[in-house]
């Protein structure tokens, strides 16, 4: 049987519309006659996603009873046995009842998928797997329901619904997306402006390149080499120097024309040592292009050109940026140059653009790190000069004498081009030839290699001595040229090394991956061992590329100390690179150590913390310790005198505040207990699926006339939450104790809850003087009290403790202005199992404690 297809409307946010969209596709085929049924569809009370539902065919849901509640889910064996040619399943991403077929709805769909049955469904970008950090990052929320990102890339078909965040918002006060009790703080926690628009960004960008790699796949099967434009690429070649900013930047430009525009910066490296570039410059650049939305890459090659090209279409670019030549008018005579070549070998798939600079024509005027200090170019010169030109000078000087001193200085000449073109060789071979031709032709007996004047010998000695005296001095000057040059690259590399390090800018992993591109090299790792005969690890678990375990196994390695190396591989280094090798190891044991000196110095500031922690402790909690003990001993002191004696009601009032004394203690050890164990990370929470109208009411036993001063609001249908039952309680009673505390006489605290998505919030509501924007996350800090509360109010650790239990149970605490005045803490927590769109309608309960 062949397998169904799966279609997926895919939505950035609830209520852009992913429902309606399917059902809408629904009507579309039962049209052309397609047998379609809606296997699971959930219009949660919207009234014109549920007209679309009448006219499709509906596959009765499954009851399954569940902590004694009944709650319907999709029947498969009911779709499977009705084998429709089309099954509509919504939210994909759903978590099914304990007892069901499956986990997960998305396994169902596959059991649909492999039966034949084409399957239609929705799904919010927020649950996809690979997206839950982000997604957490951006709400604050954790999404509990997800679906694999491979399961959804397999689909046939995904489309987009998308929906502007204002438009959205807009259906929400209107009331199309939820109820209006829950309109508000809806639209002021997940669905902020901000919020949804970061959504709707990823949804964007998941589309984009689930279509990019469609479109690679394609090109694969097909064997398809030529570029296709669909999307611009544009690919900067960098040299190094200061000109590339300016590329950059026209690349930005460039990629802004055009849809979906991307910019690569590329800089190819030789494979022969050191870089010529300047490393500030480079990492000056890398910067730029991420800051304007671009990539940098490191690419080692010898052929710039080719390199430059093999990636641009590697990666389907369709233009090419480069600068115009720094070369100076005469170095043309060594070739046409990297931007002429890339423009006549790039074909016509590639539109290559040079760029005008202030540095054309001025030189490259960067350090040249090649094993040949002339270059090869350049030593060929000298070698056809001194062998060939002496040839040329001889036939020259047949035809026109000028006499033996004349003939020698000429010679002489071209002895001294060789010499300055080619080095030490080329002289010595020109200095030889011409020689042997002087004495042949010039030098009596002609046409013999005999001398017959003793001072024509002194002169041709002379005549050699001049030739390689000339040359040794331009070897020198090579040598010397290149010792600078390379020393210059060396002190710009080490001067940004150190720079960085100094500045603590540089991890190890970026300092291994700048010793890597540096030397052109295939992998990088520290490694270290505790003596001699210990194993070795990789120094901060971190390397680059695929690192050797042994330093024996590396191609170059470099020891630091007894127990740290340095290991390299991809071809062994020369002996003048191991110098800044050297460098480079040192300053990885730098780095190494100061990490490790950071984290001991974080476990020393946790020290400290706690220490500063127990002495503010002990300040604060002198008095409020001392008042209610106070009292304890004043009124047993009382009970306990043998000359007075106490009526009924005297020792009711005398015990009463014994157990009110008791109960302030009781309440302050137990604030202090619990901040000392959020201080010291000790607070393991054990989450469970808990009900909050059983949590809640059990918080207020420390509130003084419950019944009077607060009001409960916790509806029926809210879902199971996740979280520890004792850490809530804490939470929650700390919360309205200084709700109470703090509400004017007469005014009673409510405390409200509601779900949305995936999540409870739980308000508690004061009318009291409020707190100021500035002041609202200070009153969450140990030891703080707000305004002129008095002593004997608390030592200030209510709000920290409750934020603390919040945030350890995966949720969050956080104070909003009360509308009217007053103050309003909000608590969320995950929600679990069943949605309340799911579970049977109940009536809601609004009480008062």
């Amino acid at each position: 049987m062949a397998r169904g297809k799966l279609r997926i409307y895919l939505g950035a946010a609830p209520g852009v519309g992913k429902t309606y969209a399917m059902l809408s596709e629904a009507h579309r085929r039962l049209e052309r006659g397609t047998d379609c049924v809606a296997a699971y569809v959930e219009h949660h009370g919207r009234q014109r996603t549920e007209v679309l539902l009448h006219g499709l065919e509906q596959i009765e849901r499954r009851e399954l009873e569940y902590r004694g509640g009944s709650f319907p889910e999709m029947d498969v064996d009911a779709v499977l046995a009705r084998t429709p040619q089309v099954a509509l399943v919504d939210e994909l991403a759903h978590t099914n009842i304990p007892g069901s077929r499956n986990v997960k709805r998305w396994q169902d769909v596959e059991e649909l998928l492999a039966a034949g049955v084409d399957v239609v469904s929705t799904v919010n970008i927020q649950h996809l797997e690979s997206l839950g950090d982000v997604v957490e990052s951006i709400t604050g929320v954790r999404q509990q329901e997800t679906v694999p990102d491979e399961f959804v890339r397999r689909a046939d078909e995904i489309e987009l619904v998308d929906m502007s965040p204002q438009a959205l918002r807009r259906r929400m006060a209107h009331g199309n997306v939820y109820r209006p009790d829950k309109v508000d703080a809806a639209l002021s926690n997940y669905f902020r402006p901000g919020n949804l628009t970061a959504l709707r960004e990823l949804a964007l960008l998941w589309v984009a390149d689930r279509a990019d790699a469609y479109l690679k796949q394609y090109r694969r099967d097909h064997r398809v080499s030529a570029i296709w434009g669909s999307r611009e690429r544009i690919v900067v070649g960098l040299t190094g120097g200061p000109e590339g900013r300016t590329l950059i930047r026209r690349a930005a430009r460039l990629a802004e024309k055009g849809a979906g525009g991307e910019v690569l910066a590329v800089y190819i490296a030789r494979s022969d040592g050191l870089t010529s570039a300047s490393p500030k410059e480079l990492a000056l650049q890398r910067t730029l292009v991420e800051d304007l939305g671009g990539t940098f890459h490191h690419v080692v090659g010898d052929d710039v050109p080719a390199a430059l090209l093999d990636f641009a279409r590697g990666v389907n670019a369709t233009q090419i940026v480069l600068g115009s030549s720094r070369r100076k008018t005469w170095q043309y005579v060594f070739g046409p140059g990297v931007g002429a070549t890339v423009a006549r070998e790039s074909g016509t798939d590639l539109d290559v653009h040079i760029v005008t600079h202030e540095e054309v024509a001025r030189g490259r005027g960067l350090p040249v790190a090649r094993g040949a200090r002339l270059g090869r170019t350049r030593i060929a010169w000298g070698w056809f000069t001194g062998v060939v030109g002496p040839v040329l000078a001889a036939l020259l000087l047949n035809a026109v004498h000028l006499g033996l001193a004349n003939d020698m200085l000429l010679f002489l000449a071209v002895t001294v081009a060789a010499a300055l073109l080619g080095g030490l060789l080329p002289a010595l071979a020109s200095a030889a030839v011409g020689s042997l031709l002087l004495n042949y032709f010039y030098t009596p007996p002609l046409h013999r290699w005999t001398i017959a004047d003793p001072k024509n010998i002194v002169a041709i000695v002379i005549f050699v001595g001049v030739g390689v005296s000339v040359a040794s001095v331009v070897d020198l000057a090579a040598r010397r040229t290149h010792q600078a040059a390379r020393l210059r690259a060396e002190s710009e590399i080490l001067s940004y090394l150190a720079g960085n390090v100094l500045r603590g800018e540089t991890g190890l992993e970026e300092l291994l991956e700048r010793v890597r591109e540096t030397f052109a090299m295939e992998s990088a790792a520290l490694l270290e061992r505790a003596d001699d005969r210990a194993p070795w690890t990789r120094a901060g678990h971190v390397g680059v590329g695929r690192p050797v375990d042994r330093p024996e196994e590396a191609d170059v390695d470099v020891p630091v100390g007894d127990h740290l190396a340095l290991a390299l591989t991809g071809r062994v280094l020369p002996a003048e690179d191991r110098r800044v090798l050297a460098a480079f190891a040192a300053q990885a044991v730098v780095v190494l150590d100061r990490r490790r000196l950071r984290e001991e110095a974080d476990r020393a500031r946790a020290l400290a913390e706690g220490n500063r922690i127990r002495t503010a402790l002990l300040a604060a909690v002198s008095h409020d310790l001392r008042t209610p003990l106070a009292g304890i001993k004043a009124a047993v002191s009382s009970l306990r005198s043998p000359d007075v004696a106490w009526s009924q009601e005297d020792r009711a009032e005398l015990l009463a505040g014994i157990e009110e004394g008791a109960d302030r203690l009781d309440h302050l050890v137990g604030n202090l207990l619990d901040m000392s164990r959020l201080q010291t990370g000790t607070v393991t929470p054990i989450i469970r699926e808990t009900d909050l109208d059983e949590v809640v009411p059990m918080a207020l036993g420390g509130v003084p006339e419950p019944e009077r001063s607060v009001e409960l609001d916790i509806p029926e249908t809210l879902p199971m939450v996740a979280v520890d039952p004792g850490l809530l309680e804490r939470s929650v009673a700390n919360l309205v104790e200084n709700a109470v505390k703090y509400s004017p006489a007469g005014a009673r605290v409510l405390v409200a809850a509601s779900a949305m998505s995936d999540r409870v919030e739980l308000r508690v509501v004061d009318r009291g003087p409020g707190v100021p924007d500035e002041a609202k996350e200070r009153i969450f800090a140990p030891f703080q009290r707000y305004g002129d509360a008095p002593r004997g109010a608390g030592v200030g650790l209510g709000l920290a403790v409750a934020r603390g239990f919040a945030e350890a149970m995966g949720g969050t605490l956080e104070a909003e202005d009360t509308p009217g005045g007053g103050l309003t803490m909000v608590l969320t927590v995950r929600a679990v199992g069943p949605r309340p769109e799911q579970q049977p309608v109940r009536p809601e309960r609004r009480t008062s404690c």
